[in-house]
């Protein structure tokens, strides 16, 4: 894939049956997610819904095809005391890992939180999601101690 071909735009609503199949691949590596179609249209449409002021979905786009994304949500951070932002479902097909687009939607992430005010971004990573770890150490995301915990109400 040649790079000019390549680019990174806001996701729409017509995106959505894509980025589900992309989150099928993503959810297929990590042991605490179960692929759940419905669902996954549910809260791809509630983040495209709305303003895009606390929120972003970026799509990388190969020859009108997408293959990759990236999912951004901000919050206010007690530890920060400003306004940080969360990255979540940063997945890019499997047929084009490696091409430098998992690299692509981190920087234009980063863009959009600039453009914010934003100076502090996080992600959660699978512990065992080796090439994943690999892939953000390289591109200078620190580990910290904590650890995520979840319960259903």
């Amino acid at each position: 894939m040649q790079k000019e071909s390549l680019i990174i735009r806001n996701a729409e609503s017509r995106d959505i049956e894509s980025l589900v199949r992309l989150l099928e691949q993503l959810f297929s590596i990590e042991k605490d997610f179960e692929f759940n179609a419905k669902a996954h249209r549910r809260g791809l449409a509630l983040l495209l819904d709305g303003c895009g002021k606390h929120r972003a979905v970026k799509v990388a786009v190969c020859h009108g095809k997408i293959i990759g994304m990236c999912t951004a949500q901000t919050r206010i951070s007690t530890a920060k005391g400003s306004i940080t932002a969360v990255l979540e479902d940063l997945v890019v097909d499997s047929a084009h890992r490696g091409q430098e687009i998992g690299q692509g939607l981190l920087a234009e992430m980063e863009q959009w939180a600039r453009k914010r005010g934003i100076a502090h971004l996080q992600l959660l990573a699978d512990k065992d999601n080796s090439p994943a770890l690999a892939f953000y150490k390289r591109h200078e995301w620190q580990p910290t101690n904590l650890v995520c915990l979840t319960r259903k109400i």
